[in-house]
């Protein structure tokens, strides 16, 4: 079995790879994990750190060879506004709420929850379902090596944190007075 303990960004290797591991966004966040080729074969990756990948890294095997990192189709709402600044107060809101999004010129994109698209009717939205890779933006405390999630400054009076989920990740709080 082949093992991997780098990687490569999307678009620094132009060669083929000799395959692909089709994973979901949150299943995407690996430092080791044993990984089901597309071929049916097995790979062992183990990384020194976590590292949360994008559709088109490269996992590079010990032979030198690439696996091909691939989105997986995800059930997600496709959020569209009635203008630019409406799409704003949008993300505004999804934010609020520390949902991951795919956030695009002209629309956002988040996974399933009929509570989140309640809301987001509610506030003049319009919510389809859509069937497709899933790339949320990373955010300001998270790097492609790492999934920090540190808040400096941050005061939890000041939001509201309904409909909030902070499972899956760390989410430490340094409230400094």
């Amino acid at each position: 079995m082949q093992h991997v303990h780098s990687y490569r960004p999307a678009g620094e290797i132009s060669d083929p790879p000799i395959d692909t591991v089709t994973l979901p966004h949150d299943l995407r966040h690996l430092r080791r994990k044993l990984l089901h080729l597309s071929n049916g074969d097995m790979v062992m990756l183990d990384l020194k750190e976590a590292v949360l990948f994008h559709d088109g890294d490269r996992l590079v095997l010990d032979n030198g060879e690439t696996v091909e990192v691939k989105a997986a189709a995800e059930k997600l709402f496709e959020v569209r506004a009635r203008d630019t600044l409406h799409l704003i107060e949008l993300a505004w809101h999804l934010g609020n709420r520390h949902l991951p999004a795919q956030i695009e010129d002209d629309r956002i994109v988040i996974l399933r929850d009929h509570v989140i698209r309640s809301m987001l009717q509610g506030l003049g939205a319009t919510v389809l379902d859509v069937e497709e890779p899933f790339q949320p933006a990373r955010g300001a405390y998270h790097s492609h090596s790492s999934h920090d999630h540190g808040h400096a400054a941050h005061d939890h009076a000041g939001h509201d944190h309904s409909g909030h989920d902070h499972s899956g990740h760390d989410h430490a709080h340094h409230k400094h007075d």
